[in-house]
């Protein structure tokens, strides 16, 4: 797999893993009757913050792949 292609599965892994803190407060309250804003943002608070860090971290590896990627077809068109 090219540079390219690599930031680009670590940005939809960082897409995945934001999703799912949202999924999971969905799932965690389930059970629930009614529903309001204060208590999906208890639920998200609950999941915790290991989801959104990941992501970010998958997010700036993607940017920086695909950053790397672009530099790279850049320099090899130039020396051409």
């Amino acid at each position: 797999m090219n540079k390219r292609g690599t930031g680009v599965a670590f940005i939809a892994i960082a897409a995945l893993l934001f999703s799912a803190k949202y999924i999971s407060a969905a799932i965690f309250g389930s059970g629930v009757l009614s529903w309001n804003e204060e208590l999906f943002n208890a639920m998200l608070t609950n999941v915790g913050i290991p989801l959104n860090v990941g992501s970010i971290i998958a997010l700036i590896i993607g940017i920086a792949y695909l950053a790397w990627g672009e530099y790279e077809e850049f320099k090899s068109k130039s020396n051409n």
